[in-house]
């Protein structure tokens, strides 16, 4: 079996295909289904598989789909891990944790964010303080999300973000639509306003999957932002207690900051890493985000826009929906073979030097 035949067409053949590759590896994993069902009518789940002793210091964890579409990569990528032994690769008193889909519901669904909307990786606040506001988002929310997707309304807000884009620059608006918002439900990159089953299961049940550590690397892989096929590493860690720092040493000068200013991310908000800390108590903690280009970036904002509009107004079994969900599909997963494997090397290559840095911190 090649590597590109580890990636799917569907989540539900992404599971499976993980199911058995689990099973194949000789564990039983951890299921937790989620209350709705895929578009098929057939359950939606979070999988969780672990590998090495109960009692390991250490402990990777590479998950999958925080952003449910994005888990036709990482769910590929995983399966090669399984399919290619990177569980018999694991240093003494180190353990291996693979999460298959943090958001399944949005993989099934061939959306970024979850049944409410809500982009996880902005979900991790505190809903029972002031949220942070996002006035540049407020200024471009109505350009974002057109009442009709063809036609004058679609010609009106598109002319608006390209004059706020000549004004202020490609990158601006990157950060002011992607950095998170938590006022406009119907809006991209809405951090919510209270817990989602994503984030919840993950707080609850992280603490299991790492149990025994007192080290912890974390690898959330990512689509949608770079260079076609190259994977960037991406620490938000901003600061807090040498994650960072620790980064660097681990992978080297490839690790980016968006607080620095020199990732292709910006820097956002209420982002997944809070959720592992707060379920894991007091680890040293290093987690980086191996995101993978795809387009340009200014038609992935295009997808994402459609995406949104058809969900609010459109139809999604009809030619227009389906040409969006193709689009949006695109904008998240390369379909060529050199695209598959190049991913499956990068994560391949990191995750070793993450089991490495773990064995010498």
């Amino acid at each position: 079996m090649t590597v590109t035949e580890n990636y799917s067409e569907t989540y539900a053949e992404a599971r499976s295909k993980f199911l058995a590759a689990v099973s194949e590896a000789g564990a039983t994993p951890e299921t937790y289904l989620h209350p709705l069902k895929g578009p098929d009518g057939g359950e939606l789940a979070a999988d969780i598989v672990r590998f090495g002793p109960d009692e390991a210091e250490r402990v990777l964890v590479v998950a999958s789909a925080t952003h449910g579409i994005e888990g036709y990569c990482g769910s590929g990528i995983q399966i090669s891990m399984l399919k290619n032994g990177l569980q018999n690769e694991l240093p003494t008193g180190t353990a291996l944790v693979l999460v298959h889909a943090h958001n399944p519901h949005g993989f099934a669904h061939g959306r970024r964010v979850t049944e409410d909307n809500v982009d996880l990786n902005r979900n991790f606040q505190d809903f029972d303080k002031d949220l942070p506001a996002n006035p540049d988002y407020d200024e471009v929310h109505d350009r974002l999300v057109p009442a009709n997707w063809e036609g004058p309304a679609r010609e009106a807000a598109d002319k608006a973000i390209a004059e706020f884009i000549e004004t202020r620059g490609m990158f601006a608006f990157q950060a002011a639509v992607s950095t998170g918002q938590y006022d406009h439900a119907d809006g991209l990159f809405y951090g919510g306003r209270q817990p989602t089953w994503s984030r919840r299961l993950i707080e609850e049940n992280a603490g299991s999957w790492c149990r025994g550590a007192s080290k912890v690397a974390f690898i959330d892989l990512h689509t949608g932002l770079g260079p076609r096929g190259f994977g960037e590493l991406i620490s938000v860690d901003g600061g807090r207690g040498g994650d960072y720092e620790r980064a660097r040493q681990w992978y080297g000068d490839d690790v980016k900051s968006p607080s620095a200013g020199d990732s292709v991310s910006a820097e956002v908000q209420g982002t997944i890493d809070q959720g592992y800390l707060k379920a894991l108590g007091p680890v040293e903690f290093t987690a980086i985000a191996l995101e993978y280009g795809t387009i340009p970036p200014q038609d992935v904002l295009q997808a994402l826009r459609a995406d949104n509009w058809l969900h609010l107004h459109g139809e999604v079994d009809s030619e227009l929906g389906r040409a969006i969900k193709k689009d949006v599909r695109a904008a998240f997963f390369g379909e060529e073979a050199e695209w598959k494997e190049s991913v499956w090397q990068r994560a391949l290559e990191i995750s070793r030097k993450a089991l490495n840095g773990l064995e010498a911190s």
